[in-house]
């Protein structure tokens, strides 16, 4: 199809970059242009194949991902290169982007989550995965963890506010639904994504950070 996106997979591990280009495939948005787990092979296929994005390993030997990023950048193609990785560590998220990527996603997102990240690459964003999105404030901001999570808590809607502040009070997930009169579901997606946001592994985290953030704040106002 004409408006299926073309996308080149290089990842060394076989069995992985097979799943991979067949669960692209199977939502049917994108089309797997080539596929390899060798960084000259990778060049040549994309001067053959021209897709639209690439998508690399971090840790692809004997290099590894960003050695071969930096090529694709010196050959001057124009489209965008991401990075998937199981790699959470922000050094790795800062030498990407510093070295051209557009992108860094993790390999235990959803599938529907990647194909959203490529489409939005190829109009020009720049993706990160969910868990990553702290540490790129973190970066862009040059500042201390604790100004990271207070912006990224800005990303957070009024509806998540609001659970988060009841989180903080050691709500269940059935008393908040209650509360905002909600159903339980509604309220469990809005907790994962309250824990996406804040990069957090737990809502006993998310409590903590909530209290930590109150407590700012009161210490704030009465400077």
């Amino acid at each position: 199809m004409s408006d299926q996106l073309r996308v080149m997979l290089v990842d060394d591990h076989t069995l992985f970059r097979k799943g991979l280009a067949e669960l692209l495939e199977q939502r049917g948005a994108i089309q797997v242009a080539g596929m390899t787990g060798n960084a000259d092979e990778a060049l040549r296929l994309l001067r053959e194949e021209a897709p639209d994005v690439v998508i690399i390993d971090l840790n692809m030997p004997p290099l590894g991902g960003i050695s071969l990023l930096r090529r694709i950048r010196e050959t001057e193609w124009p489209g965008p290169v991401l990075i998937l990785t199981v790699s959470d560590a922000e050094e790795d998220l800062a030498s990407a982007l510093r070295s051209g990527a557009q992108g860094y996603l993790l390999k235990d997102m959803e599938p529907d989550d990647v194909v959203d990240a490529v489409q939005r690459a190829v109009r020009g964003e720049t993706v990160v995965a969910p868990a990553m999105t702290l540490k790129l404030v973190h970066l862009l901001q040059g500042g201390g963890p604790g100004a990271a999570k207070e912006s990224a808590l800005k990303q957070l809607t009024a509806r998540e506010r609001e659970i988060l502040d009841y989180l903080s009070r050691g709500l269940t997930n059935k008393a908040i639904g209650r509360a905002l009169d909600i159903s339980h579901d509604t309220v469990k997606l809005h907790v994962r994504h309250i824990l996406s946001k804040l990069n957090l592994s737990s809502r006993v985290e998310a409590a903590v950070f909530a209290v930590e953030q109150k407590s700012s704040a009161a210490g704030r106002r009465t400077q």
